[in-house]
């Protein structure tokens, strides 16, 4: 069959302007074959508390390519995550975009498994600032994570694989909730989830064209691994420059000392000679006349006048001193705080 293509300039044409509360409706790209049938796939398990998981699905370059579901922090507490799907509108098909808002809008009635079923969410909900787990649909280590809760009467029984909505797919219409939820503010895809969709386009054996439309979960799995990878790349970078920001406070703490040591010892210094020189002058004018010491006293004004004269001139070494107090602070503050990894193990969920 052969593929029609039109240009996303339309479609931008249509929503320049649209502000983060309007509904994310088709756009994109159109295209004149439908995308392959939702691959069966096993969930991860959730690799912390608070992350959200966000299906896999279908996307589209120069052919459709499987992007792995992944579980992500929600950009905001309180958010769920609405699904993109695509959708037939009597000549191509069209994927409307996924989003992120305070209640889940319409995703084609695609079940993508997974608390997933085709409409709403229930692999978990929020309580307060607290996000907790179901875990008759979510895959969760309950010996790592304890904000969940068991509602099996939520499974979705329905085995429909269709990965669009229209003729031949799913006949799902959005309700008058989910037309409100479309309306409701909206943040678009995390830069993590942007990255898993690049990840998996430069992926070969996530291409339709290349595993027939059913993904090997070692496809998947390696590219786990490559963004995990990446990850600790990326975390390891940050704690190095930590470590170097706090070797450079330390390093011009010392040096503050050191300017402040060798400053004292020079004050000090000059503090003796200026007391021997006075002592010396006192007992010059007690021995000398009353001429003698007024002309003493003339030159002791004016040795006095060169001493203050000169001390004027050091607070630019003084000045070293607070130097080394506020940058050893910043060493302290710029230390991050370490935590501890936990390890993901326990009975799996069902799709």
């Amino acid at each position: 069959m052969k593929m029609k293509f039109s240009t996303v300039a339309l479609a931008a044409m249509l929503f320049v302007g649209l502000s983060l509360t309007s509904s994310f409706a088709q756009v994109g790209i159109s295209i004149g074959i439908a995308p392959p049938p939702i691959p069966i796939y096993e969930q991860p398990y959730a690799p912390a508390a608070g992350y959200i998981w966000t299906p896999g699905y279908w996307a589209y370059d120069s052919g459709y390519y499987w992007v792995p579901g992944v579980w992500v922090p929600p950009p905001r507490i309180g958010f769920l995550w609405t699904p993109g799907y695509w959708g037939y509108n009597g000549s191509n098909y069209f994927f409307n975009e996924g989003y992120w808002g305070p209640t889940v809008g319409f995703y084609g009635g695609i079940n993508y498994g997974y608390g997933y079923g085709g409409q709403g969410y229930y692999g978990g909900r929020w309580a307060g600032n607290t996000f907790r787990y179901n875990t008759a649909v979510t895959r969760v280590n309950r010996s790592v994570i304890h904000n969940t809760y068991f509602n099996k009467q939520v499974v979705n029984n329905n085995r429909s694989r269709a990965s669009f909505n229209g003729p031949g797919g799913t006949t799902a219409k959005a309700t008058v909730k989910e037309q409100s939820a479309a309306k409701a503010e909206h943040i678009p895809a995390t830069s993590t989830q942007q990255s898993r969709v690049e990840a998996a386009k430069n992926n070969p054996d996530l291409h339709a064209a290349n595993n027939q439309g059913k993904p090997k979960p070692e496809a998947i799995k390696a590219l786990d691994r490559n963004n995990e990878a990446q990850a600790g790349a990326v975390k390891a970078n940050g704690k190095a420059g930590a470590e170097a920001a706090t070797g450079n406070s330390a390093f011009g703490h010392k040096q503050g000392d050191a300017a402040t040591r060798t400053t004292g010892s020079q004050n000090n210094a000059h503090g003796k000679a200026e007391s021997a020189d006075a002592h010396a002058s006192h007992v010059k004018k007690a021995t000398l006349s009353d001429g003698h010491a007024a002309h003493t006293k003339s030159k002791s004004h004016v040795s006095n006048a060169a001493t203050v004269h000169h001390t004027s001139g050091r607070p630019q070494t003084v000045s070293h001193q607070p130097q080394g107090a506020p940058t050893h602070a910043k060493a302290q503050a710029a230390q991050p705080n370490k935590k501890k990894k936990s390890q993901n193990e326990g009975p799996g969920g069902g799709h």
